[in-house]
């Protein structure tokens, strides 16, 4: 299994042997506006540029987009990836958002499994932001709430858990305590809205689920990217957990 850190949520998972873009969110620096939020309101995003072409990038097996947030998909990710690829979303939603842009292979997950090329992906569920909370302000601005994580088995590798757009939650326990993933991917920047609520992990939960999960490795993604981050890469080295990896941008972990 190797780990290839692009940029933000956007990852490439080599395993068994396909390779697999995750939020593929491929726009040049400081292409858009920052998010609305209660820090860096004038800082525009992406914060940085991809670190390698976006040719390689999308030299890959299938896509997954764990859900329509504008800053894990966009058009230059609708435009440059292969519209024939195995493609696969959360939802009736999302899939027809992606077909509308073409894609003729969309695949809607399972939580009991969905089967590729000898690879068992799984959905699983998530709380992007304390539910009772965020999905109210969500429905307001007409954004989505949900996101999924996923799950990849296989009996060549070892047990993947990408947790997704989450805090720490009771979705994120059950996927735990289901799969017993070793390796375990999270995003991390402890991202948050103008009340301050956050929407992903932050340093709280990193140090929840490294304790709780004191067998797996744990990878912080969706690092030093977005507007509306609270914490970043230094800080989570600075905890000094024993099963936590931070990787920089473009950076491959093999296991």
């Amino acid at each position: 299994m190797k780990i290839h850190q692009i940029r933000n949520a956007t990852v490439i998972i080599t395993y068994n042997g396909k390779k697999f873009l995750v939020d593929p969110w491929l726009m040049p620096k400081n292409y858009m506006a920052g998010f609305e939020s209660g820090v860096n309101p004038d800082i525009r995003q992406p914060r940085v540029e991809l670190p390698t072409s976006i040719a390689k990038i999308i030299d890959v097996d299938a896509v997954i987009l764990t859900h329509h947030h504008p800053d894990h998909w966009d058009e230059f990710a609708a435009k440059a990836i292969n519209k024939n690829i195995p493609f696969f979303v959360q939802s009736e939603i999302d899939k027809d958002i992606i077909e509308a842009s073409s894609f003729k292979d969309v695949r809607i997950m399972d939580a009991n499994g969905t089967d590729f090329e000898g690879i068992k992906l799984y959905k699983t569920s998530c709380q992007h932001g304390k539910r009772e909370i965020i999905k109210p302000l969500c429905e307001q601005v007409g954004m989505p709430y949900d996101a999924m994580g996923i799950v990849f088995q296989s009996n060549n590798e070892k047990t993947l858990y990408v947790a997704g757009d989450t805090i720490w939650c009771s979705e994120v326990k059950e996927a735990l305590d289901k799969f017993h993933p070793e390796i375990v991917v999270v995003n991390a920047c402890g991202a948050s809205v103008l009340t301050g609520e956050r929407l992903i992990m932050n340093l709280d939960d990193i140090k929840t689920i490294a304790d709780y999960s004191k067998n797996s490795k744990i990878i912080a993604s969706h690092m030093d990217t977005v507007s509306h981050l609270t914490v970043t890469r230094d800080d989570i080295k600075n905890l000094k957990l024993e099963n936590v990896i931070v990787p920089d941008d473009n950076q491959i972990l093999v296991f």
